[in-house]
């Protein structure tokens, strides 16, 4: 078979298409789930081997995220090889190895169209080739993402549970609570008195500034062991106030 020079990679003329293959993951976890950038690779070489297709190169992103193509070199030169012409299509072993984005995953459809490339994936075994396999990737985009999305809604409102049963969520813990042993959200003793000094003061007719005063003759220091301010008295108010309430 003939060969030629494209884009800096040597491509094979003759029999099948010339297609680009993209591997990604994001996390460690996904490489132990079978997802590792070595496995995806074995699957687009088999792939193309069955179907009579040659793999020109195989380009991958370490450690990225796919809610968005930004960022994402490989991703980035897999598109532009597309583009050019230098091969007929972009090859993933898993649609969302390249997208879980369903505004992405329509624009890329739509570059496919202008641009004259396909868009293959050997799990969902789709092609943007056909009118079909552009319909059914399209409606796999959208439950993709119904489902992250639905995932984040699920995570917040167990978030906002926690936080109402005094659970600790991560994070620095707000003022007059610390963590206990059972991971239960617990009063902090000599902050508690901090929020009782301000109380006090501010009910006696104090400003703001006169209480931060107050507080560091009384030796009463923030966290970080610095003398309090008038807009910090402001936030110990209000915290002050939720705590009483």
């Amino acid at each position: 078979m003939a060969r030629r020079k494209g884009a800096g990679l040597t491509l094979v003329q003759g029999g099948g298409r010339r297609l680009v293959g993209y591997v990604r993951v994001s996390t460690a976890a996904q490489v132990e789930l079978g997802h590792s950038l070595e496995a995806q690779r074995a699957k687009l070489q088999m792939w193309c081997e069955l179907h009579g297709h040659t793999l020109v190169a195989v380009l991958a992103d370490e450690g990225r995220s796919a809610s968005t193509l930004d960022g994402r070199p490989g991703a980035a030169e897999a598109l532009r090889l597309c583009r050019t012409g230098a091969v007929d299509g972009v090859l993933v072993s898993k649609l969302d190895r390249l997208t879980r984005s369903t505004r992405d995953l329509a624009e890329l459809l739509d570059d496919s169209c202008r641009h004259g490339w396909a868009l293959v994936s050997v799990a969902e075994q789709l092609d943007t080739a056909t009118a079909a396999g552009r319909l059914v990737v399209g409606v796999l985009g959208a439950v993709a993402q119904w489902e992250r999305e639905a995932i984040g809604e699920r995570t917040s409102a167990a978030m906002a549970h926690m936080r109402a049963v005094g659970r600790y969520t991560g994070g620095a813990c707000r003022y007059g609570w610390q963590v206990g042993t059972d991971g239960q959200l617990v009063p902090h003793a000599g902050e508690r008195a901090v929020l009782a000094a301000v109380r006090e003061l501010r009910a006696s007719g104090l400003s703001l500034r006169a209480v931060a005063a107050e507080l560091h003759a009384r030796g009463l220091l923030s966290r970080g062991g610095r003398a309090w301010s008038a807009s910090g008295v402001q936030r110990l108010e209000a915290e002050a106030a939720e705590v009483a309430a």
